[in-house]
């Protein structure tokens, strides 16, 4: 794990001015910069950038956060490889704290050997007429090959000693490029294969695909689990489909590398491919992180269809209201390469438009496998669709998932969550016990916003302030987080810090807020008032409670701090006027 004392130090010391810039170009409007939004078609620029506040916001697509969250969003890394990016720009180390998991560093000299290799595997596909043959026949480009990097691995044990300077180096075996035998002999993984590097989103090799030319098994080859490559965590051609995923707002998953270079070949260049293994909760984050929509494509056979399912249960957990997956089969004797080929781009795409999504997929093979007219069939759906509905977090998709399993089993939504002993997505609030007169909607969001602008004033909030709704909650946990931190804090460590919470949203809405005040708002002089007018409720509110009882009614010590609230207000006033 990462300290959160170092993220907190990366934010203070970037600008996130210069960081947007390496992706976009922005332009000084007042205070802030600006630019068309990169998350979203626009043609006028409501992409907006605090260089004082160190955070983006996006007025058309609702896009925001920190230096860290625009790299995640915009290169779809990871929350790590999004540090570890930012961090090495400024020759910062990133340290790790103690953990159980075994951490993997990686030499340098592991990406430059991949990439010898790669130049190797293109130069030998040029002197290699039937590979050319193969990529000819396929439909492909010299130029998609190029884009790639396809290249070709001839058939002999020892192809890679002419690329590299010692074939008995070990990298060579820690990157998956060459298997070390029993007897000590070493002999290339990859022989007469078309060869496809799997790049990473930083543009490095960190793996290869290899394909047959003719009949033999396996079809496909991939690189080993190695330091540099996790097969669960990458996609093929996401690299070189990201600019296009972004446009179209919409990805495509395929099962293989020669479907998504296909496809690439007749324009529809936002497709990427699974390494030989199934869709993972990891790829559809990523994913969802670059664009609105996922389209997994897979052949309408028996494989076909299991790889399906096994992409709708990766997903479940990671599903987001407002974002589309959705699930296309092609005729059984197609696969994305040769429907494309026999019916042409428009007719493809048509099909990716009506794909059967997500929601209906579900519903159709959840009934398809029981007897709906029968008791016991009900009683199976419901007993099947549990943990996959349950696996959901999205609160509009998981309600009305449960609404329509619970009608296909003849049972009310509140029959359903009870027999699953599950809470109710929308559940009315219980009320709170009221020790302090809450602030009213207006005054809360003034509030946090003062307290994105300056978080540390928090600390000047009573430990007893509750307030209502959203704002309300944001301001209560930020106050507990600030409270238990010793360090000032930023806007952006802030931000950051409730990234991907509950409290997201009522961040990003005063984020757009502030972005809209003058240089000369006094937030300290705006926050000051809202904790008087506070004062001022909460000893109204106790003094309405005691006066309820009349002065007959109350304990010697109720009258005691009666005159004090009393005493405590007419000071109050007194400074106001």
């Amino acid at each position: 794990m990462i300290p959160k004392s170092f993220i907190q130090d990366l934010l203070n010391r970037l600008d996130i001015v210069d960081v947007i810039e390496r992706y976009v170009p922005l332009k000084k409007a007042g205070a802030n910069y600006v630019a068309c939004c990169p998350f979203h078609n626009e043609k006028s620029p409501s992409f907006t950038v605090s260089q004082s506040k160190q955070f983006y916001h996006c007025f058309g697509c609702g896009a925001h956060g920190t230096a860290i969250g625009f790299v995640m969003e915009h290169a779809g890394m990871g929350f790590v490889e999004a540090v570890e990016e930012l961090a090495r720009g400024i020759g910062l180390t990133v340290p790790q704290e103690q953990s159980n998991a075994v951490q993997h560093k990686v030499a340098p000299d592991l990406y430059a050997l991949m990439q010898a290799a790669t130049r190797y595997y293109r130069e030998q596909l040029k002197v290699s007429p039937r590979a050319i043959e193969y990529l000819k026949k396929r439909g492909l480009s010299g130029e998609v090959a190029a884009r790639f990097g396809i290249g070709y691995a001839p058939d002999d044990w020892q192809n890679l000693k002419a690329a590299v300077p010692d074939y008995q180096d070990k990298s060579l075996v820690e990157t998956g490029l060459v298997i070390a035998g029993d007897d000590g002999k070493r002999y290339d993984r990859f022989r007469d294969r078309i060869m496809f590097p799997i790049v990473n989103v930083r543009g490095q090799v960190i793996g290869f695909g290899g394909r047959v030319l003719d009949k033999g098994e396996p079809k496909y080859l991939n690189s080993p689990e190695t330091a540099l490559f996790e097969k669960g965590h990458e996609l093929y051609g996401l690299f070189q489909a990201q600019k296009a995923i972004r446009a179209r707002q919409c990805v495509i998953v395929v099962e293989g590398y020669m479907d998504a270079v296909a496809l690439a070949q007749h324009g529809v260049e936002y497709a990427v491919a699974t390494l030989g293994t199934a869709t993972t909760p990891y790829h559809v984050q990523k994913l969802l992180r670059l664009c609105d929509q996922i389209v997994f494509c897979f052949d309408g056979d028996k494989p076909g269809q299991k790889a399906a399912w096994r992409a709708l249960q990766n997903a479940l957990p990671q599903l987001q209201d407002g974002k589309r997956i959705g699930f296309l089969f092609l005729p059984e004797e197609h696969d994305p390469d040769t429907y494309i080929r026999e019916y042409g781009r428009e007719a493809f795409e048509h099909e990716v438009d009506n794909s059967l999504p997500l929601s209906g997929y579900l519903l159709r093979e959840l009934a398809a496998a029981v007897d709906l007219r029968a008791q016991e069939g009900r009683s199976a759906l419901l007993k099947n669709a549990q943990p996959l509905l349950t696996a959901i977090t999205a609160p509009t998709t998981a309600l009305l998932l449960r609404k329509e399993v619970a009608a296909l089993a003849g049972v009310t939504q509140a029959e359903l969550e009870a027999l699953w002993a599950i809470r109710p997505v929308a559940v009315p609030q219980r009320q709170m016990p009221q020790r302090v007169r809450r602030s009213g909607p207006s005054g809360l969001r003034a509030m946090l916003r003062c307290l994105v602008m300056k978080p540390e004033l928090a600390r000047q909030i009573p430990p007893a302030w509750q307030g209502d709704g959203a704002d309300g909650a944001a301001i209560a946990a930020l106050a507990d987080w600030l409270r238990e931190s010793a360090d000032e804090t930023s806007s952006a460590a802030l931000i950051q810090h409730f990234q991907g919470t509950v409290h997201e949203n009522a961040l990003a809405a005063v984020q757009g807020e502030i972005l809209h005040l003058g240089q000369d708002f006094d937030v300290e002089t705006e926050f000051a008032g809202i904790l008087h007018h506070l004062r001022r409720e909460a000893i109204e509110t106790e003094l309405s409670a005691l006066q309820g009882k009349g002065l007959g009614g109350m304990s010697g010590e109720e009258r005691a701090r009666h005159e004090a609230l009393h005493a405590q207000l007419r000071q109050i006033k007194a400074t106001s006027n």
